[in-house]
């Protein structure tokens, strides 16, 4: 299975792991999960989200395709996160012998408004859609909350965690983001028009010129 390095040097040139994806690549579509109506802290505007969430997610994402689950958890250089860090992913897989493909590596970030020096604890882990309980992730996600994660980072100002999502096998990057939103990039635009055509008004109308320059030209 491919790494996260090699992959981004060979299809994803140029692009960082960092919100907003959006912005980074042209072949991208965002989304807005929320209908326009609801107010975002709406029990009933959150779970119709989180089902958009869920239907993006299972149309790009096939059982037989290989990825790669990021989740980056920013918090202070002097965090007790450390002290168990495999309490990140351990509820939301499966089978306990997918977590010895975890990787860990530490990233150093900038300070935070109190001058303290943040870093961003990146686990990489290589899997198939059915190792994981995808459902839980982008539900919690959709309602700000990470459970135990999220009351640990909670102790810090500005701490927080991002999941990413790739799909190895066909080169499409999925990011549900709080909001909630979703950003969808694709090496080959050919990969996501389908939902540029099946889901044309969830698309962010803020920035629907900007997508529809790129997926409703057929030359483009």
């Amino acid at each position: 299975m491919q790494n996260l390095e090699s992959f981004f040097d060979q299809k994803f040139n140029g692009v960082t792991l960092q919100p907003p994806l959006f912005n980074s690549w042209d072949s991208a579509i965002r989304f807005d999960l929320l209908t326009p109506s609801s107010p975002i802290n709406h029990n009933d505007a959150l779970e119709h989200a989180f089902q958009r969430s869920i239907t993006l997610y299972d149309e790009v994402f096939r059982d037989e395709d290989e990825l790669l689950v990021i989740a980056d958890v920013r918090t202070t250089e002097d965090h007790l996160f450390l002290e168990e860090p495999l309490r990140v992913y351990r509820s939301y897989i499966k089978q306990e012998d997918v977590l010895t493909k975890l990787r860990h590596e530490l990233i150093p970030d900038g300070c935070n408004e109190e001058g303290e020096q943040m870093v961003v604890h990146r686990f990489t882990l290589g899997c198939r859609k059915m190792d994981i309980r995808y459902e839980l992730i982008l539900r919690e996600i959709c309602y700000k909350d990470f459970g135990e994660v999220m009351r640990q980072l909670d102790q810090k100002p500005q701490s927080g965690i991002e999941f990413y999502f790739i799909n190895l096998t066909r080169g499409i990057i999925y990011h549900l983001y709080d909001g909630p939103g979703c950003d969808v990039l694709a090496l080959k635009k050919e990969e996501i028009q389908f939902l540029y055509e099946s889901y044309n008004d969830w698309i962010r109308e803020e920035d629907r010129d900007q997508i529809d320059a790129v997926f409703s030209d057929p030359e483009s």
